[in-house]
């Protein structure tokens, strides 16, 4: 049975390998937990259902499913950007995982992903522009009824 203690520091190395740029070994995070290397994977297993190598690796191919569907990276630049050291395995465990190589993936969601275009600052209203910081295109210019490009259309 785990006390509150224990399973505090285990919620904080998950916190911990949950963050993908933080690339600490587990006998690190087993030392924070307070317990052996091989004593912190059997109780990180029974508390998540994962080892946490295994949590590791779930949360680096989510990423690079994110990365790949979303951007405008190559796989290779994805490989590298996600901890993997090599492309070759990178795309096997890609593969296994997902049920398609990562090039293949990246050509089918790539195109279902909408990407705003762009959208002239005259359309977006003024707040928006404000809170963005583009104060200078938020303010309109004045209209008076005698100018000529205006004279048939109502003022605001």
């Amino acid at each position: 049975m785990l006390d509150h203690a224990t399973l505090v520091r285990l919620c904080r190395a998950r916190d911990r390998l949950h963050r993908i740029d933080d690339d600490a070994p587990v006998s690190a995070l087993a030392r924070e937990a307070g317990v052996s290397v091989y004593a912190f994977i059997r109780l990180y297993a029974a508390v998540f259902g994962q080892t946490p190598h295994q949590q590791r690796i779930a949360l680096r191919l989510e990423r690079a499913q994110q990365l790949l569907a979303c951007g405008d990276r190559s796989v290779t630049d994805v490989c590298a950007e996600v901890g993997f050291a090599s492309l070759g395995s990178f795309s096997a465990l890609f593969a296994r995982r997902v049920g398609v190589a990562p090039s293949r993936y990246r050509r089918r969601f790539h195109a279902v992903v909408v990407r705003p275009a762009r959208v002239p600052a005259q359309l977006i209203p003024g707040c928006l522009l404000l809170m963005g910081g583009i104060a200078a295109l938020a303010i309109p210019e004045k209209r008076t009824v005698h100018d000529p490009q205006y004279r048939d259309r109502p003022l605001r």
